[in-house]
């Protein structure tokens, strides 16, 4: 299992402590990062879906975008 910590920086000392997550900041972060992974697969898709439209449409971005200009 991957161990979560944060460091925390004295700037003032520049002492850096390392302190372990508790169980609901690992759950948050867990959350997070499910978050993060299906928007960009989420992303990925719309885009595919826009190239496959302008190629369907036989033109570039650039022109489409002076189309809806």
């Amino acid at each position: 299992m991957k161990e979560y910590t944060e460091v925390i920086h004295n700037v003032e000392t520049d002492e850096i402590t390392y302190r372990p997550y508790t169980n609901e900041e690992i759950k948050q972060a867990q959350e997070l990062a499910k978050l993060g992974a299906q928007r960009a697969v989420d992303d990925e898709a719309k885009a595919n879906a826009k190239l496959a439209l302008l190629d369907k449409l036989g033109i570039t971005a650039e022109e489409a975008a002076v189309l809806l200009s």
